[in-house]
């Protein structure tokens, strides 16, 4: 497998997965480029809207599609924003606009319970076709806490907000490198990097 079309419009996790695609030598397509459209997301789970943008990536496209469905959690607050964290505070506005309201929203709730642990979530699906009975699904996850003050210029999403575990640093205060070693997209990917080399074409 030498081409993919990527399944999102998200030029944060384009770029991410372009990144980390490129070592494994796959050529990461992004939907757009290619004439297609996002997929409906009316799922409530990450794997079920993952394998949908998927299946309809590779039908338009007539690729493999990597999709990725991933998201912010919050345990004191019910899982949110979960996998509704790209309209957290709704539709309207650029990308930039969603992220500011999004980050007030997510904020103003931490900043009520005493528990800001939270952890970020992706899962990853590759489908070889529409109709492949045995897509690629892999999940990573990534430990952290909310801070109530924006820390760092990287990244994107709730990334400043996010202070990880690891480090004591927020997503935004690492280097692009780094964050793709230790996020939850990154652990996903080297899962499905083994898997890939597990199932040559």
């Amino acid at each position: 497998m030498k081409k993919i079309v990527i399944a999102s419009n998200n030029p944060g996790k384009l770029r991410e997965l372009a990144q980390l695609l490129e070592p494994l030598g796959i050529e990461a397509v992004p939907q757009a480029d290619l004439g297609v459209g996002e997929a409906e997301e009316p799922h409530e789970t990450f794997l079920e809207n993952a394998l949908a943008k998927a299946r309809h990536a590779s039908r338009l496209a007539g690729l493999p599609a990597l999709a990725d469905d991933s998201g912010l959690c919050v345990p004191a607050l019910g899982g949110e924003p979960g996998v509704l964290s790209a309209y957290y505070a709704g539709r309207e506005g650029s990308r930039e606009e969603r992220d500011a309201r999004n980050n007030a929203k997510l904020v103003a709730a931490a900043a009520q319970v005493p528990d800001r642990s939270a952890f970020y979530y992706c899962v990853l699906v590759l489908t070889h076709a529409p109709s492949d009975p045995t897509p690629i699904v892999v999940d990573g996850s990534w430990h952290g806490r909310i801070v109530l003050a924006p820390r760092g210029h990287n990244g994107f999403g709730y990334d400043p907000y996010f202070e990880t575990e690891q480090l004591a640093l927020t997503a935004a205060q690492l280097d692009p490198s780094d964050k793709n070693r230790l996020s939850h997209r990154g652990k996903a990917l080297a899962r499905l990097a083994s898997r890939l080399a597990a199932r040559p074409e």
